[in-house]
């Protein structure tokens, strides 16, 4: 087991690695005083631009395939528990994401965990990503909120362990989803609170499927 519990701390720590704060130190800039106040890639890319936004996105989501892929397969490899490769990766891509929520190198202050998400499923489970991104697409121009596409689209890995996974929910991977779908909706709280209110940012230019008013 000792190779599963390196496996995780080096996952943290891997999540700890936030990209648009890594990236705005040598801008000179903290993305946490502007904008939503939030280290992910929406906001970096309302208050930084475009090729800032890709670039902290293709950090954030390379670290969760990083994670769940050759940390977790190199795990699995040394560690000779009776854990099959899947369950390692869950926990690794878990841990990844929790460490870019509570990052150790920044305050325990980071991002919401979508793109590290999106990361650590394209190393487990790549075929999830084609609903999940077309119900996040379909959501996001229907609505323009970034963050409750994001919510519905991460509950579709339910939906999708219940149905196209052995095992169903009670599976590693099943356990996985309904963890992060309760994860990225605790996260994005902020964003529920903001929409019931009706102060919830749109992106209209998102909304091709519904014009703002």
């Amino acid at each position: 087991m000792t190779g599963i519990i390196l496996a995780v701390v080096v996952s943290y720590l891997l999540g700890s690695v936030i990209g648009s704060l890594l990236l705005g130190r040598l801008r000179g800039v903290d993305i946490r005083t502007q904008g939503s106040g939030n280290a992910g890639g929406t906001n970096a890319l309302r208050t930084q631009g475009k090729g800032f936004a890709l670039a902290v996105i293709a950090i954030d989501i390379g670290k969760g395939v990083i994670a769940a892929w050759p940390v977790a397969a190199i795990a699995y490899s040394m560690s000779g528990s009776p854990l099959a490769l899947q369950d390692i990766q869950v926990i690794c891509g878990a841990a990844a994401i929790i460490g870019h929520v509570w990052p150790v190198f920044y305050q325990f202050r980071g991002g919401k965990g979508a793109a590290t998400l999106i990361g650590a499923l394209a190393a487990i489970s790549p075929l999830v990503l084609v609903p999940v991104l077309v119900v996040f697409a379909l959501v996001l121009m229907s609505s323009g909120f970034v963050g409750l596409s994001t919510m519905i689209a991460t509950a579709v890995t339910i939906a999708w362990a219940a149905f196209a996974v052995e095992g169903g929910i009670l599976s590693s991977f099943g356990m996985f989803a309904i963890f992060v779908t309760a994860f990225i909706a605790y996260t994005h709280r902020s964003n529920i609170e903001r929409m019931l209110a009706g102060a919830e940012n749109r992106f209209e230019k998102a909304m091709l499927l519904r014009r703002p008013r």
